[in-house]
């Protein structure tokens, strides 16, 4: 092959590369229905530059895609959003991001594997976009907490309707978020990795 003078050869950016002191890496899902910010958590909190799989939506989705409630969204994943954050100098979450609509869902098989838990993002204006989806983490036994993404125009539910509505049992955590911010985000975040700790660690 023949390199000339101009020809440049790059590497990974600086921030991407992988902290020397990394001892351990955890691999997360954000699951939850269309629209409800899966993509924008991800690169909220990710590290590195996030990779996504947006791509612009046409006419081929009306009347496949169920869109209610999100009308003015223009684009969509349809394959994944993958992230990286640091919790501590040794431990490492690499975050995958599922796609909401439900066509895409044979994709989410491969995106569990060796997935340790997971975060379930839900809108109050659609909680009918999560059941399918929590049904999914249960029938694989995927442990899971829930992040409500406080969207300005949704309407605020006490917990307790809120996990009444989801059926969901009372030692799941239940988190409000604002997807948008890293520290709210990395709040989530650690929740799960306190809620998969109290999991590993035997009760005495």
């Amino acid at each position: 092959m023949d390199f000339r003078s101009s020809d440049t050869i790059t590497g990974p950016r600086t921030e991407d590369v992988l902290p020397t002191t990394a001892t351990a890496a955890v691999k997360v899902v954000i699951v939850g229905g269309f629209g409800v910010g899966k993509t924008t958590m991800v690169g909220s909190v990710s590290e590195i530059r996030p990779l996504t799989t947006e791509e612009t939506m046409t006419q081929a989705g009306v009347g496949v895609d169920d869109n209610a409630g999100v009308e003015s969204k223009t684009a969509t994943t349809v394959a994944m959003d993958f992230g990286r954050i640091s919790l501590s100098e040794e431990l490492i979450l690499y975050l995958f991001g599922t796609p909401g609509q439900e066509r895409f869902w044979f994709l989410w098989n491969g995106l569990f594997e060796g997935a340790l838990g997971a975060v379930v993002l839900i809108d109050t204006r659609r909680l009918e976009t999560s059941f399918d989806v929590i049904g999914r983490l249960e029938e694989r036994g995927v442990p899971f907490v829930v992040a409500v993404n406080t969207f300005p125009d949704a309407p605020h539910h006490p917990v307790e309707s809120l996990r009444r509505a989801l059926d969901l049992p009372d030692e799941v955590p239940m988190i409000d978020c604002d997807a948008r911010l890293r520290a709210s985000s990395r709040d989530v975040l650690m929740t799960l990795m306190r809620y998969l700790h109290s999991l590993a660690v035997p009760l005495v």
